[in-house]
């Protein structure tokens, strides 16, 4: 971790607390997790940061009403010093923002969900939650921002996500000079791929983001993407060899870091009372050779075809039966999204039906919790013998990296050629292609088979190189490519 102390502005759609009441009417804060909020923790430990999120919560509004114009000093977790300003946002617009276009329009657009023989069909209903709800968010994110920087002109801005594609420009309109960098967790499609949406809202987004000094991806192919598409899209000037974009007059630096995890805060979580007393129930339960997937329960996760490449694999190993089960911990996702309650359908109607073929006193296939327990994912990552990570596409998908952390059977990843961590780690995985069921089954077979050497030959690579590649390296090139992206603005200033 650099030594600099340094003035940062955080600025995401969740933040790191939620406010609420406990029985007796006390005012209790709620540390958040989830991997964007455990991966900035570091950031918050060594550096000066404001942190700018959406008032979710009753009590997040009230406590916004009281601090007024004045941000909140907060603590992390771990007892580190931040400040936490909340925007609030009236209930219509952030339904229209979120609901409408950051879920499932922008979503969906950018991770290939659409059937586009028959969706999205972008009637009135969409410009309009477009106008008035993502627009409006995001400018008064930026207005939010812009208070901040009076404060701290010095400050580095760091957005997050598709949640806020347009608040780097708004912001750029009235602080020329602010130092602005935006990381982008999800995938970026190809070129093509963003003409589903109308001009004007993809014009708007690739603008918006190049605002910022800095934009990062987590692998080289979705900044390839990103690169491909403000060419075309904006008839921008890209430089891939420099990953540099000239946009309006300006250069923005765009790069590729692969966000990691905190080892020392899973060894902890794996030594915790909790996860060992998982653990014990696990081990009593367990399946000679047991298959593991977490994750949440998003279309983008692919449980549905997992789920009927077990089946496949199965039916073609009958020796199999009552000796290898499948366990699915998944997190229910966005339900009051009607695409994605009617996936969650789609899960428990395709796990009942394996189940229904195939299971046996004794033995049920497809071990299905939909429920939110992190103490059980970690002790499932103890335990399995392999892990299948088959989204359609992903970001990044941290679970591939979690899981061989902590595992203590020589497990296999078997890993979606599609997630973003597969440029990073897939050389020591088995590869899949996310469509092709026959080819998961096969290779879930494979996995069961590997020869013990080179299972455990294959965990132990994942294992030191997310060691070696942890959440800190990952801060350490944000704020690397800050200083590179300053270095450039003020070479253009002096020009």
């Amino acid at each position: 971790m650099a030594a600099e102390r340094r003035k940062l502005i955080v600025v995401s759609n969740r933040g790191p607390v939620a406010y609420g009441r406990n029985a007796d009417g006390t005012r209790v804060a709620r540390r958040g997790g989830g991997g964007l909020v455990t991966a900035l923790r570091t950031l918050v430990e060594h550096h000066e940061v404001t942190w700018i999120a959406s008032a979710m919560t009753a009590e997040d509004r009230a406590v916004a009403r009281e601090a007024g114009d004045e941000p909140i000093d907060e603590r992390s977790r771990e007892g580190s010093p931040y400040r936490l300003r909340l925007a609030v946002h009236a209930p219509e617009a952030y339904d229209w923002y979120y609901n409408v276009v950051a879920n499932p329009l922008l979503w969906f657009a950018q991770h290939y969900l659409w059937n586009l023989g028959s969706t999205p069909n972008l009637g009135p209903g969409v410009h309009h939650a477009w106008d008035h709800g993502y627009v409006a968010v995001n400018r008064a994110f930026a207005d939010a921002v812009l208070a901040e920087l009076e404060r701290t002109p010095e400050a580095t801005v760091f957005f997050h996500d598709y949640h806020l594609y347009l608040a780097p420009r708004f912001v750029r309109e009235s602080r020329a000079d602010a130092a602005l960098a935006h990381f982008v967790h999800i995938p970026w499609p190809q070129p093509d791929y963003w003409h589903v949406l109308p001009r004007e809202l993809r014009e708007a987004i690739h603008d918006g983001l190049l605002a910022n000094d800095v934009v990062g991806f987590h692998s080289a192919r979705w900044r390839r993407n990103f690169l491909r598409a403000s060419e075309e899209i904006l008839g921008a000037e890209c430089d891939d060899a420099e990953g540099r974009v000239t946009h309006e007059g300006r250069r923005v630096l765009v790069g590729a870091h692969p966000i990691s995890v905190d080892s020392a805060e899973f060894d902890e979580l794996a030594r915790s009372e909790a996860v060992l007393a998982a653990e014990r129930r696990l081990a009593a339960e367990r399946c000679e050779r047991l298959i593991l997937r977490v994750d949440r329960t998003d279309p983008s996760k692919n449980v549905v075809r997992g789920f009927r490449a077990f089946e496949l694999y199965l039916a073609a190993h009958p020796e199999t039966h009552g000796r290898v089960g499948m366990l699915a911990l998944l997190d229910p996702s966005r339900q009051d999204i009607p695409e994605y309650s009617e996936y969650l359908g789609a899960i428990q109607r395709t796990a009942r039906a394996v189940n229904d073929r195939f299971q046996r006193p004794g033995w049920t296939p497809i071990d299905l919790r939909i429920e939110d327990d992190f103490a059980a994912s970690v002790a499932a990552y103890k335990q399995y013998d392999v892990l299948l990570v088959n989204a359609v596409y992903d970001g990044l998908n941290l679970v591939a990296k979690e899981g061989p952390l902590v595992n203590e059977r020589a497990g296999v990843l078997v890993l979606s050629e599609n997630a973003g961590a597969h440029e990073e780690i897939g050389r020591w995985a088995l590869t899949v292609n996310p469509f092709d069921v026959a080819g998961q089954a096969e290779a879930l077979h494979a996995a069961l088979e590997l020869p013990p050497d080179e299972r455990q030959a294959r965990a132990e690579a994942i294992r030191e190189h997310v060691r070696g590649h942890d959440v800190g390296a990952w801060v350490d090139a944000q704020l690397a490519e800050f200083d590179r992206g300053a270095g450039e603005r003020a070479a253009a200033g002096a020009g």
